[in-house]
């Protein structure tokens, strides 16, 4: 296991984080709980949840991922070994149930949030506190660009300084570590960077965005932020939700598979995807390598990353996930996959 510095923090986080998101709705807690022992097992100290989990989201099971991991820190304590990471619901996304709909980013409701999380989690403080998504109309979740929609869509958007602000107040009362930014833009980090030096406020320490060898879309813009305001990438969806196992290829679809339960989640499903997906698992075969070693070697080697988010429904996957970073591509492995991204790139943004 390799360890990353998160940003400037002195903190150094292991280079795979534990996804949660499914914990409530195809795990249940006793599997919630070998996961989550297993990974500490295996040097994954960082885990990764958030408020609207699990996915998909739905008034009944929302807070529940965040309430196993709590139920597990109270019965096995070791909450100073673990650095917990959770996110923040903003609006419209994650659905109107999640605090009766109260989900902007203002003072009140990010206090309001993070009662409702420490609660959940059992603990008193959180490590890394993050955005889920930019409270303003933004080119993410599959969007390519902002375009005219997003430009002239009319919404009342909390000032960014009046968020930056009420985080900086949790961090000062203790109840949060860390800020970080999730689903953002280069716009929108740099602006919450430009804000915290010139207001002398808590700097983000880390974005969380989707990544893999099907959305290479950080590497533009993005990824030269990471280099030189030093705010790393938590990758999530390195797998893009199964597809780079190679379990659906050739339109196969396992009975326990997210594609395959929940159809909503298209994303990753169009064709250009699974043509992409299949040179990928050619070339993994060629070098004798499996889909997810390729896959997720391919993330760990990226300077930008600081760790990468590897969920998993079984413990099989789970070990199959992290033993995956054990694995080196060569420069001729690199430029193979970098000439089929070049043919199909961003399939699945």
């Amino acid at each position: 296991m390799q360890f990353k510095p998160l940003a400037r923090t002195g903190i150094l986080l292991p280079e795979i984080c534990l996804g949660t998101m499914t914990f409530g709705e195809q795990n249940s807690q006793d599997d919630a709980f070998k996961q989550l022992s297993y990974a500490l097992e295996r040097g994954l100290n960082f885990w990764d949840t958030a408020e609207m989990y699990p996915v998909p989201p739905k008034p009944e099971t929302q807070g529940s991922t965040e309430q196993m991991i709590g139920n597990w820190i109270t019965e096995n304590g070791q909450r100073d070994k673990l650095f917990l990471a959770s996110k923040i619901a903003g609006p419209s996304q994650g659905g109107s149930h999640i605090r009766d709909g109260q989900t902007r980013f203002t003072a009140t409701d990010i206090s309001s949030a993070l009662d409702g999380s420490l609660k959940r989690l059992q603990t008193d403080y959180i490590d890394l506190y993050q955005l889920h998504w930019p409270q303003r109309p933004s080119p993410i979740f599959g969007k390519l660009s902002y375009g005219n929609a997003e430009a002239t869509a009319q919404q009342d958007i909390t000032p960014l300084e009046e968020t930056l602000s009420a985080l900086n107040d949790e961090v000062k009362r203790g109840r949060i570590r860390f800020i970080g930014l999730s689903n953002e833009t280069p716009w929108g980090t740099m602006k919450f960077l430009q804000l915290a030096e010139k207001l002398g406020m808590e700097k983000i320490v880390s974005v969380q965005n989707a990544y893999s060898l099907l959305n290479r879309t950080y590497e533009s813009g993005m990824s030269e932020i990471a280099r030189f305001e030093d705010v790393g990438l938590l990758a999530y969806s390195p797998l893009a939700f199964g597809y780079l196992t190679g379990k659906y290829r050739h339109g196969a679809r396992p009975a326990n598979g997210r594609i395959t339960l929940f159809s909503r989640f298209s994303r990753y499903s169009n064709p250009e995807s699974e043509w992409a997906t299949e040179q990928y698992a050619q070339l993994a075969e060629q070098h004798g390598l499996t889909l997810t070693q390729l896959a997720l070697a391919f993330i760990k080697q990226q300077f930008f990353v600081t760790s990468t988010i590897i969920g998993a429904t079984t413990m099989q996957q789970l070990k199959e996930n992290i033993d995956a970073f054990d694995t080196d591509l060569s420069d001729e492995i690199l430029e193979s996959i970098n000439a089929i991204h070049r043919q199909q790139p961003n399939p699945a943004p």
